[in-house]
């Protein structure tokens, strides 16, 4: 199986494998007249390094020929290889400063976050066998992080060359504090590529998982930074969705171009989860038992951790909208529902 497709002239995408039910995570290689820009780096690991060497074989570059690796965000299945990358190639590793800061929190030294998110747990309802298990897959992440690249800080609206053009960072938090997209507008002559672009003019979007066109991207709470994950990614899926994509290359999945359509598509999936959420809870509970009955029992431990994350943004965007109250009893936290009802903004 070839690791690298051209999808246009000069840009490659690197499917990298995953040990996750997504089971893959896209990488792309962007060749310029300097040298080679990567964009997102896949996790650590030996299968994910013999993918990185057979696809620089197949598009004819060396290490060496890495100018610069770009990351939309902090997340392990995107950053994992750039350490790596950047001991080979001494190419500078670009992410956001929110970026940045949650994956030394993360996988720095001591991992503060690990416990700052047990502790989170475990006062939304999460029981201790479970949290034992929780502590054991989070620490296993280190390896696959490994060694933490030193990072170049992008602010947003910075313009960052990919290939021979200029990539404005666009600040697109939700799915991840400190998550960019990478766009830039063109007038495009049509094309009939089937993988790589449609006909007609727009802008190219590397835009990372915060829009993906056949699942939903994650949005999770993650202590310490975005009070507000869930609002921010609507905001911002909002403001993204006017922009003019000729085509999008995300981090999950097949490029595509109905851009617009899709923004407005997982929009309508939060709206209606929120909704769902709002309505079990006439009588108070917890967190984890919320997320319990949305996502079931028969999730993995990695599963699980998503489904956490994502059911304290909803719960928490309820709550600062007053449309749930929470309350703490026993050291738990548990949801309400509030008096006072007004409609979901």
């Amino acid at each position: 199986m070839k690791r690298a497709r051209e999808l246009v002239p000069g840009l490659f995408r690197v499917r990298l494998p995953l040990p996750f039910p997504l089971q893959s995570v896209n990488a792309y290689v962007v060749r310029g007249d300097d040298g080679f820009t990567v964009i997102d780096a896949g996790l650590r690991s030996p299968e994910a390094e013999a993918a990185w060497s057979e696809a620089m074989r197949e598009i004819g570059m060396t290490d060496a020929d890495v100018v610069r690796i770009v990351l939309t965000h902090h997340h392990p299945d995107h950053l994992g290889m750039a350490g790596v990358l950047q001991e080979r190639s001494r190419a500078p590793v670009y992410l956001s400063a929110e970026g940045a800061a949650q994956a030394r929190l993360l996988w720095g030294p001591g991992s503060p976050m690990t416990e700052a998110l047990l502790e989170l747990f475990a006062r939304h309802g999460m029981d201790a066998g479970t949290l034992a298990d929780m502590r054991v897959h989070l620490d296993g992440f280190a390896a696959q992080v490994s060694p933490l690249p030193e990072f170049t800080e992008l602010r947003s609206g910075e313009f960052v060359p990919i290939g021979d053009g200029g990539f404005r960072a666009i600040a697109t938090p939700g799915h991840a504090a400190g998550h960019f997209a990478f766009y830039e507008a063109f007038e495009a002559a049509p094309t009939d590529s089937a993988d790589g672009g449609t006909a007609g003019t727009g802008g190219v979007l590397f835009c990372g998982d915060h829009v993906l066109e056949k699942i939903t991207p994650n949005v999770g709470f993650l202590p310490g930074f975005d009070d507000d994950p869930l609002g921010s990614f609507l905001k911002s899926l909002e403001a993204l969705g006017t922009l003019s994509v000729r085509i999008a290359y995300p981090g999950h999945g097949e490029p595509f171009s109905s851009f617009g359509a899709r923004t407005s598509a997982i929009i309508e999936h939060h709206r209606r989860r929120l909704a769902a959420i709002e309505a079990m809870l006439a009588e108070p509970m917890s967190a984890y038992a919320v997320c319990r009955r949305l996502f079931g029992d028969r999730l993995t431990i990695h599963q699980l951790r998503f489904a956490m994350a994502e059911t304290l943004a909803h719960l928490v965007y309820l709550e600062r909208r007053g449309r749930l109250v929470a309350q703490e009893r026993g050291g738990v936290v548990a949801f309400g529902a509030a008096v006072s009802r007004s409609r979901v903004s």
